[in-house]
């Protein structure tokens, strides 16, 4: 099975320091959806893995994020893309859980549930902590330049063999050319 993971803010729609915490907050980056129908149609399921505290701060809850995740399936499924599932943290950093990354709590979850070793699978993300989680977990770490992608860059510390794209159109362009 090919698999990619991806980030969702920042890396397919537009990220806040606000949060994003309704639909209409909620913008695609350009070419992000066809970038995910890209790899569909190219045989790769997606996931999506991301932190959501907004909802432990009591910004949003449940019933929101899935109306958010709703229109994000309906624009993706209008470019013939769709996601595959969904794993979200919705705890603040100060719980301390295993899910958030940059613990890698989630992509194990990912690993078990579609009964797949993560190693070298591509996963993208524009925070350092994307990538440190990807890296626990044995996965491909891949920066993109969106979202928080630049000021990462900048700041250094990435772990080691970590691709650097410009978006995730990008991304895809380079996972299909090594993986498909």
């Amino acid at each position: 099975m090919k698999l990619v993971v991806l980030d969702r803010d920042g890396v397919i729609n537009e990220d806040s320091v606000n949060y994003i915490k309704s639909p209409n907050e909620w913008i695609p980056i350009q070419d992000s959806l066809e970038s995910i129908a890209l790899l569909n149609q190219s045989g790769f399921k997606i996931v999506v893995a991301t932190n959501q505290s907004g909802i432990d701060r009591g910004l949003f809850d449940i019933s929101t994020l899935n109306l958010i995740h709703e229109k994000m399936f309906k624009l993706l499924s209008q470019q013939g893309g769709h996601i595959d599932a969904i794993f979200f943290c919705p705890h603040k950093a100060e719980e301390n859980c295993e899910c958030r990354k940059p613990k890698s709590g989630m992509l194990k979850e990912i690993a078990l549930r579609f009964s797949i070793n993560l190693k070298n699978v591509p996963a993208i993300g524009d925070s350092l902590r994307d990538l440190q989680a990807y890296d626990a977990a044995g996965a491909q770490p891949i920066l993109v330049k969106t979202g928080k992608g630049e000021e990462t860059l900048a700041r250094g510390g990435l772990p080691k063999d970590t691709w650097i794209c410009k978006n995730l159109a990008e991304a895809a362009q380079r996972i299909i050319a090594e993986y498909a």
